[in-house]
């Protein structure tokens, strides 16, 4: 990938497209897909993404591996410039525990907690939020991830910002 490309996305500012999903006491912030998508297109034109598609035990292929101990695993690839970063991200309900192909309960300290079998809606809805921390590996949004509230900024783009106000 081309530093170009990086450096121009690393600094964009995505906060005001930033969505907030709050569990329990964790409250998680994400890009939506299609805006990411689309923002990351503008800087890199010639990117392409792939799902990850994998044979399972009746031979079909499908966008994700599973194990039954540890849960369903989906995954994507996005390429910029001749640079591939592959990206996972488990399928979670929206509690954030691990679906699993079949239900299953779990014990907490307020007792049993059950977790649905996931479902095909499931795996898509995580196929493209892992897309978008995929993109994140290229630049687009990835102070999001370290816990940050404003990409760093060039020296260049300080000034332009202490110009304006």
């Amino acid at each position: 990938m081309s530093e170009n490309v990086f450096e121009k996305l690393i600094i964009l500012n995505v906060n005001d497209k930033v969505e907030k999903k709050r569990t329990g006491k964790t409250e998680l912030s994400y890009l939506s897909w299609s805006w990411a998508w689309q923002e990351f297109k503008k800087i890199a034109p010639t990117a392409t993404y792939e799902i990850k598609k994998f044979e399972n035990e009746k031979g079909m292929l499908v966008p994700y591996i599973s194990d039954p101990a540890l849960g369903i695993m989906c995954f994507t690839e996005v390429t910029v410039d001749g640079i591939t970063h592959e990206m996972w991200l488990p399928v979670m309900d929206g509690a954030n525990k691990a679906m699993k192909l079949e239900p299953y309960t779990y014990k907490t300290k307020f007792g049993e907690k059950s977790v649905e079998q996931a479902t095909m809606f499931d795996v898509n809805k995580t196929i493209m939020r892992c897309l978008v921390k995929n993109l994140a590996m290229h630049g687009l949004g990835l102070y999001i991830y370290a816990g940050e509230d404003l990409p760093d900024l060039t020296e260049e783009q300080k000034f332009e910002q202490e110009e304006k106000a």
